[in-house]
């Protein structure tokens, strides 16, 4: 029987129970003879699953985490080097859940996975669950907590923990945009609109040429947004885990920052469900005042923060128009990656009319910066 949060292994993403059992016999606590194997259904990139040894109150679970089907772009979905950085993460930042077990034998599952802790809580996708429902300053209190966590995360010490070394942060913007900017030249699919309406090619030429110093060097999560944290079911103030480090590395916390107010601020798009949390639900912190919240509790100069929105919004175009380029190729049939070209289309148009109204306010108050 599956779990609440958890549904039955979606056609062709099954894993090789037998393999895995024989993979596991003596390097992870629990009964492996009695494995079962769930689906998390939430996120479009790693399949992530249950794996529960036992049963009754001796059974064990964990999070198997395993990079998705088909051919993937280099050095994405690196599993050996999130398990390798969750260790060192895990005990300066608690919220990040503990790696068990790395196993890189391809012959197992076909790619390297690994298991980690399993943790239990609430996550808020588009609209507040049952739980949080009867509380009615549950969308402050889970605004806050995403706020601290977020500036939490870029408190830590990355030459205490020996983090530096995940990255080169110096120059890291520049590379940020010609990386992405790559990526999406690469993933661009023929039913696109041309460069000349839909702006792609207007958006990069502009984040290259008002490319920012980096503000700090900080861990940088690269995927931080509400539905990867977890948070407890009776209070909402409480987050009980941080999730999905897959990009995480070492560089500017404002492009974190960027992106997560991308997240926080979107409406509803194209093929999507209507999203009730976020800046323009009621009760929920404001765009303005998740970004005072941060500074109150980072102290950072936020003053340049539209570059980095924009970046927010061309690299999350980049990430869904690569899933969908997948889809497209015939290379997963996953039907919930259908709408995705048109994602990444209304992105970019988010992204260009940033840099519109960033234009437009130079001309108005002659301002220096975007």
């Amino acid at each position: 029987m599956t779990r609440p949060d958890t549904a039955p292994v979606r056609p062709g993403e099954e894993l090789p129970l037998p393999a895995l059992r024989e993979a596991l016999r003596g390097r992870v606590e629990g009964d492996v003879d009695q494995l079962t194997v769930e689906q998390f259904p939430g996120g479009f990139s790693n399949l992530t699953y249950l794996v529960r040894l036992g049963e009754g109150a001796d059974a064990r679970e964990y999070v198997l985490r395993r990079a998705p089907l088909g051919p993937v772009a280099a050095k994405a979905h690196d599993m050996p080097r999130e398990y390798r950085l969750l260790e060192r993460v895990h005990p300066v930042l608690p919220v990040a859940p503990e790696p068990v077990l790395l196993v890189e034998d391809t012959s197992v599952l076909g790619a390297p996975f690994y298991l980690m802790e399993r943790r239990r809580g609430t996550v808020v996708r588009t609209k507040l669950p049952p739980e949080y429902a009867a509380l009615p300053d549950a969308p402050r209190q889970l605004s806050e907590a995403l706020a601290d966590t977020l500036a939490d995360l870029h408190a830590v010490d990355i030459d205490a923990a020996g983090l530096r070394d995940l990255g080169k942060p110096e120059g890291f913007n520049a590379r940020q945009v010609e990386g992405w900017a790559g990526r999406w030249r690469r993933a661009r699919t023929d039913d696109l609109p041309p460069p000349e309406e839909l702006h792609d090619e207007d958006v990069i030429a502009w984040l290259l040429a008002h490319t920012p110093a980096e503000s700090a060097h900080t861990l940088v999560h690269n995927d931080f947004k509400l539905d990867n944290l977890m948070l407890d079911p009776q209070d909402p103030a409480q987050v009980v885990a941080l999730l999905d480090w897959e990009m995480t590395t070492v560089g500017d916390p404002l492009v974190d920052l960027g992106l997560t107010l991308t997240y926080w601020t979107m409406p509803e798009q194209p093929g999507r469900e209507v999203s009730h949390v976020g800046a323009n639900a009621p009760g929920f912190l404001s765009r303005e005042d998740f970004l005072a919240r941060y500074v109150a509790r980072s102290g950072r100069d936020v003053s340049k923060v539209a570059w980095y929105e924009v970046l927010g919004h061309f690299k999350l175009a980049v990430i869904v128009q690569q899933i969908y380029a997948r889809y497209r190729a015939g290379q997963t049939k996953d039907p919930r990656f259908a709408p995705l070209g048109q994602q990444a289309a209304w992105l970019i148009g988010e992204a260009w009319r940033r840099i519109q109204a960033a234009q437009d306010g130079v001309a108005q108050d002659g301002a220096a910066q975007p």
